[in-house]
């Protein structure tokens, strides 16, 4: 086990200093008034590269031998960005095993950073296998993405940052995929303030902590498809493991519409782009799966901001649609000119947007002259879309939600 002097971590972070930011920790007053208690956001999604990853890279890098031939991994996207990072800054050749389902722009990143991608795998144990194999073929030294001792005493620069930025620090909200992050958050705090709490949280579509601590031994979990493909780790490390198990108060689990409804919150109110697996804490908070502390500030450590932008978008015009501030109408319309026009009238005169306009012909009852139309709007919420509706049924059209 990683021993917990406070001062090792210290040392790894300021040499670290030069490369790795110290991010920042953001008070959310929309946080704290939907949770109940004082809630601050530690933004490791403005972290170079993305995501704290790189902090554990530095380190394990800087631990290599003069004659290292190069380093190899496998990894959905932030391990393999960082490294990437790492080895350019350090002149050491990497190569990196990424899943057939990688992120575009994950891909495009790591390749920027001058690393030799290989495409392979349908999931990261998959590609840490290969890359284990990799490693022993060629000769490079294989890099794990959060079971190494090297690599969580710099994931622990999370925690001394925390230390030293909030003083009225209470409880830690932190993702779990492997146990690499909050291993080294929780070394570093349970070090220096030991009553602390902290609580991990995982995705429910793959979540192998919560049964390998009540069995005490790693579990590898079945595992689905998940917008959190940044902490989808099917089984614990064998050294991330017991570290949960001894520093951690809790861990939890939040699904992927609770990931997405934090994605959105945190786009909006707090200007943050976070990724799936970095939104997971903020999560837990707004459903209650984790109560912020009663006394002092709860941290939600948001660990990475590696998003794909077309998820991006459809998270975000999903957000749009469970506000009430975009919704689907469907009503039938005269199929003659002006028909349409009039219609739109009476939406432009409620003071809705017009997204898009669809007609339907087919699969639906219609008199002669006469078309169904789909329409795709955008309001201010749930009572601008009650004046909406009032106003187009006062017109004499027959309304009704569609999808």
């Amino acid at each position: 086990m990683l021993g917990s002097a406070y001062e090792r971590f210290a040392d790894a972070h300021r040499e670290s200093a030069p490369i790795a930011r110290w991010t920042p920790v953001l008070t959310s007053a929309s946080f704290s008034e939907r949770c109940g208690g004082t809630v601050a956001l530690k933004a490791e999604c403005l972290q170079r590269t993305g995501s704290f990853k790189l902090r554990g890279a530095l380190n394990k890098l800087r631990s290599l031998p003069s004659d290292c031939s190069g380093v190899v991994a496998g990894s959905a996207g932030n391990h393999a960005q960082s490294l990437a990072y790492a080895a350019r800054h350090y002149g050491i050749p990497c190569e990196v095993f990424m899943p057939d389902g990688a992120a575009v722009n994950k891909l495009a990143a790591v390749r920027a950073f001058g690393a030799t991608v290989y495409q392979e795998g349908d999931s990261v144990d998959d590609c840490v296998a290969l890359a284990q194999e990799r490693g022993a073929q060629a000769g490079l030294t294989f890099v794990h993405p959060f079971d190494d001792e090297q690599i969580i005493t710099g994931q622990a620069g999370v925690g001394v940052e925390l230390v030293e930025d909030v003083p009225s620090l209470a409880k830690v909200v932190i993702p779990v995929g492997g146990g690499g992050l909050a291993s080294g958050t929780a070394l570093a705090l349970k070090a220096r303030q030991p009553d602390v709490q902290i609580v991990g949280v995982q995705a429910v579509a793959c979540a192998p902590f919560p049964e390998s601590l009540q069995q005490h031994e790693a579990i590898t979990a079945s595992a689905k498809p998940t917008i959190a493909d940044g902490i989808a780790i099917k089984r614990p490390g064998g050294i991330t493991l017991p570290l949960i198990d001894e520093l951690l108060d809790d861990v939890v689990t939040v699904d992927d519409e609770a990931i997405a409804d934090a994605m959105v919150l945190l786009l909006e109110r707090s200007k943050l782009v976070v990724e799936g697996a970095g939104a997971a804490a903020a999560a837990a908070l707004l459903t209650g799966a984790v109560q912020p502390a009663s006394t002092g500030t709860t941290v939600a450590v948001l660990s990475g901001g590696n998003v794909d932008p077309e998820l991006l978008g459809i998270i975000a015009v999903r957000g749009e649609t469970r506000a009430g501030r975009r919704r689907r109408l469907f009503t039938r319309i005269s199929d003659r000119p002006g028909g349409l026009a009039a219609m739109l009238a009476s939406v432009a005169k409620a003071e809705a947007n017009v997204i898009t306009v669809e007609h339907v012909r087919d699969g639906v009852p219609l008199a002669v002259r006469e078309t169904g139309v789909v329409v795709t709007v955008e309001t201010r919420g749930d009572d601008h879309l009650a004046q909406l509706l009032e106003e187009l049924r006062a017109h004499g059209y027959e309304v009704r939600e569609d999808g």
